[in-house]
Formats: C-alpha cells, sequence, structure tokens
C-alpha cells in the first residue's frame, strides 16, 4: 500500500484533497473545507516545520488573479471585510468606505487597496471561514482577542471552549492562537489570568484554522490562517507520537503590529536558529465543541400567486363562438335520483 506521504517516485498527496477524517462532526467539515478552498486560490503557499516560508505567491494589495474566477487578490479580501460583517467596525480607517462598495474607479481602488495594505485582516479572515461556513454561535471579530475571551468564557450556544495547548490534542476546526509583540512569554497561564481580570485587553493576537492533524501518522499539525505574510498561508507545526503539539521554545519578536509576521529580533544570517517562524507564544487552543451546530438557512419564500378566473382567447373571425356545456349537478344522496337536464326546445 503506498503512503500517503511517500517520498521519491510517488506523489505526496495534498492535505486538502484528503476525504475528511471519520468521526468530523459536520462544523468541522464545513470550517475545513472553506479554509481549504481559499488556501488553494491564494496557490497554497505554507510554512514547513522547521519554521521556514517555503512558498509564497499572491499577496493581499495585488491585481493578480486568484487560482478559480477571476477575482483579483485585493478584491477577495476586500469580500473578506465585507462579507463577514466587520467593515463597518473599521469604518472610520482610511479607505475602508472605498471598499464598502467599489464603484470601479481607479481612485477607488487605490483607494481600498491601501486600506488593506495598512489593516489586519487576519481576524476577518477567520470570521469569514466561520461565516461562510455556517458554524452557529462564533463571535465574529476584527480582533482575535474578542473570540478567544468568548471562548474563556464558554458560555452556553458558544461553539469553542479555550484550552491548553501543551494539554489537548489539537483536531480539525479548532483554532490555535499565540500572542504577538512581547519580550515575555505569557503562554497559557498568563494569558488565562489576564482574561480573567475585568477590564479591556489590548494584547495583539493571532489565530490559525486547525484543518488535519497526525495524517497517517506523520506527526504533522496544518494550520491555515489569513493575513501570514499578507497572505492566505499554511502552517505546518511538529506534533508528538500521541498526537500533542511540540512547542519550542517562544522568541522574541517584537512585532507589536497585529500583523506582525514573527521574525524574532535576533534573526540574521549569521543566526539561523533564530529565524524559525513557527517558535511563536502559542497561548491557547480554542477546542471545537463536538456538538457545535451550523446555521442552517431558511428556505427561500415563495412569491404569492393570486388564482385569475381563466379566459377565452379570441378566436379568428368566422369562426363561431364555442359555448363551454352546462355542468351537470353532483349526485348527493344515492337513493334519490337525478333527473336529467333537457335541451332547451327549437324555436
Amino acid at each position: 500500500m503506498l503512503s500517503l506521504f511517500a517520498s521519491g517516485g510517488a506523489a505526496a498527496a495534498e492535505i486538502c484533497d484528503l476525504p475528511p477524517r471519520y468521526g468530523l462532526s459536520a462544523a468541522a467539515m464545513a470550517i475545513v473545507r472553506t479554509a481549504c478552498n481559499e488556501h488553494r486560490a491564494w496557490n497554497q503557499p505554507f510554512i514547513d516545520t522547521q519554521g521556514r516560508v517555503a512558498s509564497l505567491s499572491l499577496t493581499e494589495a495585488e491585481r493578480g488573479e486568484l487560482a478559480y474566477g477571476d477575482t483579483p487578490a485585493w478584491m477577495r479580501v476586500a469580500a473578506y471585510w465585507r462579507e463577514s460583517g466587520l467593515l463597518a467596525s473599521v469604518g472610520d480607517r482610511p479607505g475602508a468606505r472605498s471598499c464598502m462598495a467599489p464603484d470601479g474607479s481607479r481612485w477607488s481602488e487605490v483607494d481600498c487597496r491601501a486600506f488593506l495594505i495598512d489593516t489586519p485582516w487576519s481576524a476577518a479572515f477567520v470570521s469569514w471561514v466561520m461565516q461562510r461556513a455556517g458554524l452557529a454561535g462564533f463571535h465574529a471579530s476584527a480582533r482575535h482577542l474578542d473570540y478567544i475571551r468568548a471562548a474563556f468564557r464558554a458560555q452556553d450556544g458558544d461553539p469553542y471552549t479555550f484550552t491548553d495547548p501543551e494539554n489537548s490534542k489539537p483536531e480539525p476546526g479548532d483554532l490555535l492562537c499565540l500572542l504577538r509583540g512581547r519580550d515575555d512569554v505569557v503562554g497559557f497561564a498568563g494569558l488565562s489570568a489576564a482574561l480573567s481580570r475585568t477590564g479591556a485587553l489590548g494584547w495583539p493576537s493571532h489565530c490559525d484554522i486547525v484543518i488535519a492533524a497526525n495524517v497517517g501518522g506523520d506527526r504533522t499539525l496544518y494550520l491555515i490562517g489569513g493575513n501570514v505574510f499578507n497572505t492566505v498561508m499554511m502552517r505546518k507545526l511538529p506534533l508528538d507520537r500521541t498526537g500533542r503539539l511540540v512547542l519550542p521554545k517562544p522568541l522574541a519578536t517584537g512585532d507589536g503590529s497585529e500583523d506582525g509576521v514573527g521574525v524574532a529580533l535576533e534573526c540574521s544570517p549569521a543566526r539561523e536558529s533564530q529565524c524559525d517562524l513557527n517558535r511563536r507564544d502559542w497561548a491557547a487552543l480554542l477546542k471545537l465543541r463536538p456538538m457545535a451546530l451550523l446555521v442552517i438557512p431558511p428556505p427561500p419564500s415563495l412569491p404569492t400567486v393570486t388564482p385569475t378566473a381563466p379566459t377565452q382567447a379570441p378566436m379568428p373571425p368566422g369562426f363561431p363562438r364555442v359555448v363551454p356545456p352546462r355542468p351537470v349537478p353532483q349526485q348527493q344522496n344515492p337513493a334519490t335520483p337525478v333527473e336529467p337536464v333537457k335541451p332547451n326546445p327549437p324555436r
């Protein structure tokens, strides 16, 4: 039997092309399918298990068309904002209004593309995937921390629960989240303590969507996230033999911006070991509840049709008018015969 990940003569199968794992919930399958479709559209860029960018194609503000259809890359990112319903939440940012209803003009395009470059869209991408997949109860937001907090509170109806990535096994449909822009490592304990306190929490963060884990025993976790190196990127992380994450010691990245790519401060040609893009402060694994539901859209309303009396079409000249026969009354009582209808006497 050929391995799905054989090297040499046999071609390895793409993770997104494999059939869903047995036992996955409908919600998990819908999330994975949606994220995979978008990754294919962006020509499948990825970060390998050593934390190196192995492939990079289209980026957010390009006019280059995606792998399917004729949509330029920048218009697809604008659609993530609009279709997730989050564009209004950042409507005060320069260029946002031009993305709401592009008029096709050169000025509108340039203005919208400037907004897409300057505004982090990774949380909008995750929210768009959940909305397109139809996941019920997801707290869509332009900030990852909002739905991380929702999972931490774990109220009834929330599709995710907040867990420690070092002690939980990631599965398709989960969200793996990191904290960024800090010189200290916060981790699960620090994030939990911060979320338990009242008040605003302005920590920059990022979440990727888990699409597969330990397929064929390959000890690899596969994730897809938006706005990673300005594209829809797959990331591969190592797993141990039990299916848990192998999380190397995080590196200080100093990327305080919401869309920082995660290059360590000490990364340089002479310090390649400091350039692992996967050595991040992975602080939370949001587990998709087994009973998470999909929103079933209501059937489209049908127009009300008012019945009208039939009309007789006009006949050409010279044709006699056809008179329909008189109806024969129905017999109400079988014991009482019905008198036959007599023809009219001739005049």
